[in-house]
């Protein structure tokens, strides 16, 4: 279960763009769009930068749980072609061998 948040659909109301977002929140512009563009989780300081930038809005407004997303836990499996290890060979050779 991930932490999502609904910012980047008011954000067209009450700011013109995602740098002026990034300073009323008090954070990086790349921090703000590496979490719009899901490659960075929700922190502690993004949720209170989130809070200030829309003061009219509660948390539940703001940010919601998303359980269709994939788990820190999926991680160990990486891309071959990324050069890291992966755990499916592994995998394969186990249940092949747990056959009774």
């Amino acid at each position: 279960m991930r932490l999502r948040t609904r910012i980047f659909e008011l954000n067209g109301r009450y700011y013109k763009s995602l740098p002026k977002l990034a300073q009323v929140m008090g954070i990086s512009v790349s921090q703000v769009y590496r979490v719009q563009e899901g490659k960075r989780n929700i922190n502690q300081k993004f949720i209170i930068g989130a809070m200030r930038a829309f003061p009219g809005y509660k948390f539940d407004d703001l940010f919601y749980f998303d359980s269709t997303s994939p788990t820190p836990a999926n991680k160990h499996i990486i891309d071959k072609k990324q050069g890291k290890r992966s755990t499916e060979p592994a995998l394969g050779k186990l249940s092949s061998t747990a056959k009774i």
